[in-house]
């Protein structure tokens, strides 16, 4: 079938430009861009047929369609060259029913989306996937785009690097010196990419990329770039998917520069638009308290933006004080009568621990998201009854350190409740025994 996407301004000025024109903003107003799909081609196919199309493309060796991205192509980039798409087959990460975690909260309906468990271990390999393989059709068509290049606090760059190594292009990376994890440093340097480790944080860096990719030979790779959003959006589809196109009651994200959450809600959206689904779940962005400007905006409910000098936080991916698409995850906030709730250091730290110990292995920013999933049903905002997911964003071995400093009482700002030093023990038998005794009798 005849479908179409296009690039449109996300504020509504006219006009439409080409997914593979070398733009990020509206020549009008200077708003976000958006990657708008022509609905009446899509509803040729019925919301059943499309749910069987789908669940018989995913998991398949079958090039492109076993990717969890790719598998919805017609939804993504429709009339792109299968032969120019770069696909680790990212997406189809497992949901994790949290039970025990669940029962202690209040939330026994609980899942965590593991979008760690990926190529470069977090979810954007998503929105990677799709920006890569659009770039290499634009540079085979001719384009003068020679590189891909983003600012980054570091999961942005691993996903990036690796993408385009896979693709043959070279790639630039922007990350703020010493506020990167040692995990996430070396993925874009192992990859190949050219790292600049600037005297800035997160925000300086986005800066200057805004600056160097107005020359058209390098081609800009952070969220404000819809592309990314495309990738990004399926992880909604994928989890409405799972749970066998029934979506749950909540979905919890934590955020930084606000791409992933109006990411989630284009994508359910479209399965609105289509009948696929039949209602919207309600979203919740998660802040870290010390980077904190959209809960700080929705405390006057949106009447402006605010923007803050981030600080530093364990939660480094989201160390970003002004979000380049505040405007979408408003809207998509608004629009999934959504909420946002911080987390200070001491309350994301053993709220990852404490999933840890029902078997999670939680990241930073996923303890945010689940600090703030405890604070949402303490006050009752989340029922007993209702299905929570949290989109657990990377995979907590990119933060060994911040592990390690945990159990070690070291972190600051932070009380370890759940700190599990190992034991040091004599080489002796009647030690050990006695050790385990006073341990298992507890």
């Amino acid at each position: 079938m005849n479908y179409r996407a296009a690039f449109r301004c996300f504020r509504g000025c006219p006009g439409e430009y080409s997914l593979y024109d070398v733009i990020y903003t509206c020549p009008a107003c200077g708003g976000l861009l958006e990657v708008y799909h022509e609905r009446e081609p899509l509803r040729q196919r019925s919301a059943g047929e499309w749910r069987d199309l789908l669940n018989g493309r995913a998991g398949t060796s079958e090039w492109p369609y076993g990717s969890g991205v790719w598998a919805m192509k017609e939804w993504v980039i429709p009339d792109l060259d299968d032969d120019n798409i770069v696909s680790m087959y990212e997406g189809n990460s497992n949901l994790f029913w949290a039970e025990r975690l669940g029962q202690q909260i209040g939330a026994p309906d609980l899942w965590i989306k593991l979008c760690g468990n990926s190529h470069t271990g977090s979810f954007k390999d998503l929105g990677m996937t799709v920006l890569v393989s659009v770039v290499k059709q634009m540079m085979a068509n001719g384009s003068p785009v020679k590189a891909v290049a983003a600012a980054s606090t570091g999961d942005t760059s691993a996903a990036l690097a690796a993408y385009a190594a896979a693709a043959g292009i070279p790639a630039v990376v922007f990350l703020p010196k010493g506020k990167v994890s040692p995990a996430q440093l070396i993925q874009p340097i192992a990859n190949g990419a050219h790292a600049l480790a600037l005297d800035t944080d997160f925000d300086g860096c986005m800066r200057i990329v805004k600056e160097v990719t107005q020359d058209n030979s390098l081609y800009l790779a952070n969220s404000m770039n819809s592309l990314r959003v495309e990738g990004q959006k399926t992880v909604g589809i994928e989890i409405a998917r799972q749970f066998d196109w029934e979506v749950p009651d909540w979905i919890i994200m934590p955020v930084g520069n606000l791409g992933n959450i109006s990411a989630l809600y284009k994508g359910l959206q479209l399965l609105l638009n289509l009948g696929v689904i039949d209602k919207m779940p309600r979203l919740a962005a998660a802040q870290a308290a010390k980077a904190n400007p959209l809960y700080r905006s929705a405390q006057d409910g949106f009447a402006e933006k605010a923007a803050v000098s981030a600080q530093k936080t364990a939660a480094s991916a989201i160390q970003i004080g002004d979000p380049v698409s505040y405007e979408k995850a408003v809207a998509a906030l608004r629009a999934s009568n959504g909420v946002v709730e911080q987390a200070s250091e001491h309350e994301l730290a053993n709220a990852a621990a404490l999933a840890d110990r029902t078997g999670m292995y939680a990241c930073p920013h996923t303890g945010v998201a689940l600090a703030v999933l405890f604070k949402l049903v303490e006050r009752g905002v989340i029922q007993s009854h209702e299905r929570v997911v949290v989109i657990s964003t990377a995979h907590g071995l990119k933060f060994t350190p911040f592990k390690v400093a945990y159990h070690q009482s070291q972190l600051a700002e932070v009380s370890s409740r759940y700190a599990n030093p190992p034991l040091e023990l004599p080489a002796d038998v009647t030690a050990v025994r006695e050790a385990l005794a006073m341990r298992l009798g507890e």
